[in-house]
């Protein structure tokens, strides 16, 4: 018959005090003979000779939560999950950039009263990886698809170099990559409305833009205005091989400015990566999947543009792709540090000093969470306009027979 509790208990104070004076070697021996006695296991009787082992926290008889306690409460997740709606649902590595490098700027416009000193403290403290863990349920309900709708130019190819992903080796502000989105909503009959997407390779300096279609009377005009907003001249352009882009008034504009204007190898997006990226992460994640059509839809989606071009330039960290390698089957990849394009385009020797203060007073005027707030207010009339004609649209047609048939 074992030892009862009562014997184990003052077995365990007489051993813990003759195990704490005894030197390494003989705490072995100790430890051997008190597990023998007492039956406990290993690891828990190291704890109690110790004294390591934490008291268990509830009322007597109830056992009481394992491991460490809670450190991001509730109450804190809360804000973080607000901040992170206000950051446009980044990832965690990005996330806690923003978190860090925008706080003042919220305090600033008094969008953190009701945060505790303790909260802003774990705000600024929390890992990349602790902000995924904590928000991964929440991600799973954001799931995106595309599809693509470039047609090839009717002017020949041949008349404009081609530079492939590998060959992109721009260590300046200047060399952009171009495409567009379609916002079809599943069906490609008639007009829709297309998103023009201009990117800097070097500081990831995004423009956006909505055309009617991708007619070349849209898309010329829409691009050189998206060139006009960049804080720092054009030198470069990268374009798919679709007509919006491969046609003479696009070439000879491009020649008259000193534009060096380069396509990508057909069929392959990987060429144009930086602004494919950006199709999904600043586009799609932001008017969705809904077809839009017609001017009063576009005219709402270039509200949107107007000041999501705020967020993602001044507000959004971004990762570079410093360095690839690969070992076997497996591809290792290093990113830089999570920083904003306006980051990085105050950094770039390149800019003026009167262009980097104008940067810098049009920062000081933003504030993030009301940003946010008029933005997802536009999504939200947006949404509605589109479903809204889908209805009418649907309501002319007729029931959809295979809804009927199944």
């Amino acid at each position: 018959m074992g030892l009862t509790l009562q014997e184990r208990r003052s077995v365990t104070r007489e051993t813990r005090r003759k195990y704490r004076r005894v030197r390494r070697g003989e705490k072995t021996k100790i430890l051997d003979e008190f597990t023998g006695l007492t039956e406990y296991n290993r690891k828990y009787a190291l704890q109690l000779l110790k004294g390591t082992l934490k008291a268990r926290r509830g009322p007597p008889g109830v056992a009481g939560p394992r491991g460490h306690p809670r450190v991001y409460d509730p109450s804190m997740l809360a804000v973080l999950r607000r901040l992170w709606a206000v950051f446009g649902f980044m990832c965690g590595k990005r996330l806690s950039a923003a978190i860090r490098a925008n706080l003042a700027l919220l305090e600033k416009f008094c969008e953190l009263r009701d945060v505790k000193p303790r909260t802003r403290e774990l705000l600024l403290r929390i890992s990349p990886a602790t902000i995924d863990r904590l928000l991964a349920a929440d991600r799973k309900r954001l799931r995106f698809r595309g599809r693509s709708h470039t047609r090839a130019g009717s002017l020949r190819r041949d008349q404009i170099p081609i530079r492939t992903f590998g060959e992109a080796d721009q260590k300046q502000p200047g060399y952009v990559e171009v495409d567009l989105v379609g916002h079809d909503g599943g069906s490609t009959s008639g007009d829709y409305a297309q998103t023009l997407t201009l990117t800097d390779v070097d500081t990831g300096w995004t423009e956006v833009a909505a055309v009617r279609n991708k007619a070349q009377k849209w898309v010329f005009p829409a691009l050189q205005n998206l060139v006009s907003l960049l804080p720092f001249p054009l030198q470069g352009m990268n374009a798919d091989n679709g007509g919006e882009f491969i046609n003479i008034n696009l070439i000879s504009w491009c020649a008259a400015q000193k534009v060096a204007f380069t396509r990508i190898r057909p069929y392959r997006k990987n060429d144009n990566p930086y602004v494919e990226q950006k199709n999904n992460v600043v586009v799609r994640s932001s008017v969705g999947y809904l077809r839009y059509e017609g001017a009063s839809e576009v005219a709402m989606l270039n509200r949107i543009y107007a000041l999501l071009r705020l967020q993602i330039n001044f507000l959004f960290p971004s990762m570079k792709l410093v360095e690839k390698t690969r070992a076997g089957a497996r591809v290792y990849r290093r990113y830089d540090v999570p920083t904003t394009p306006y980051q990085r385009v105050l950094n770039s020797p390149q800019i003026s000093k009167a262009r980097k203060a104008a940067l810098r007073r049009q920062f000081q005027g933003i504030n993030p969470v009301a940003l946010a707030r008029e933005i997802g207010a536009l999504q939200v009339q947006l949404e509605a306009k589109a479903l809204r004609r889908q209805r009418l649209v649907q309501d002319r047609r007729g029931p959809d027979i295979r809804a009927v048939a199944s």
